[in-house]
């Protein structure tokens, strides 16, 4: 693929902080990235404007280091924290109305199949637990049912976090926030098993504090996503800003979460685990 599309046009270019521009020069793109390679790319611009300790970012990094082919990789977003980054991150970026990253997803996926039918073009859903848990359940569900071949991967902050606060559906029961002040109300919507359920051929929950895991897991899910069905992958990215912990903490805080209720799982279909198999052979 080209990065045309990214590209600044020459009129534009001279006006525009030399960061962006690096994002293009210096990103992912042609040569093979990985995660043991952060730091020698562009992946993101420094001034992102994230909270210091951001877990979100962080996850937005991780992730856009961890894609197979990011030259051929669109990824679809929805209003929320992960917007922030996402729209100033080396990948190819188109945001939807709150809700609707499924079923644009799932549209831009069979459109780039009929289009560029002897190549791999990979949709990528990255969306914080808002925009798929609760306003866009419906969507995400559905594209499940359908088997769509799409990657669906949540950046789980367990809160609203940049409209004040408020829970979402992914907030633990009982935790107080800014706009909670009694504590939230019903447990923790388990996305991570409905996915199971819902005919994702593989879904895998991990944190910040495991990027190898981050890394195994969004490989996995994209070339799965490209022969068998949906995947889904759903990282614990903590909110220091709402959740009132020490910016500096953020690893700390998802490796405590990581040995009680999000502990590193992974589920996978015989079909899907059966196609791994064949491309490690």
């Amino acid at each position: 693929m080209s990065t045309r599309i990214i590209t600044p046009v020459a009129e534009f270019a001279d006006l525009l902080p030399p960061e962006y521009r690096e994002l293009v020069a210096n990103g992912p793109f042609f040569a093979r990235k990985g995660l043991e390679d952060l730091g020698t790319f562009k992946e993101i611009i420094e001034e992102h404007p994230h909270c210091a300790g951001c877990g979100v970012a962080l996850g937005i990094r991780l992730v856009a280091a961890s894609l197979p082919s990011p030259a051929d990789t669109i990824i679809i977003g929805t209003p929320g924290c992960s917007f922030f980054g996402l729209a100033q991150t080396a990948v190819n970026y188109s945001n939807t109305a709150f809700g609707n990253q499924n079923a644009v997803a799932a549209g831009l996926k069979r459109m780039l199949s009929l289009r560029y039918p002897d190549r791999h073009k990979d949709v990528v859903v990255l969306v914080g637990d808002g925009g798929i848990a609760d306003i866009g359940l419906d969507m995400t569900l559905h594209s499940w049912f359908r088997r769509e071949k799409i990657v669906t991967i949540m950046v789980d902050n367990e809160v609203y976090g940049n409209t004040g606060g408020q829970e979402s559906g992914m907030t633990k029961e009982g935790q107080v926030l800014n706009m909670a002040p009694g504590g939230k109300k019903f447990p923790k919507i388990p996305v991570f098993e409905i996915a199971k359920v819902s005919g994702c051929a593989y879904a895998a929950r991990v944190t910040v504090a495991s990027p190898r895991k981050i890394g195994q897991a969004v490989h996995k899910a994209v070339m799965v996503a490209r022969h068998v069905g949906p995947t889904y992958v759903q990282i614990y990215t903590p909110c220091p800003t709402n959740f009132k912990f020490p910016p500096d903490q953020t690893v700390r805080v998802a490796q405590e979460a990581e040995k009680g209720y999000y502990r590193p799982e992974e589920f996978i279909t015989d079909e899907a685990e059966k196609y791994l198999s064949s491309l490690s052979s």
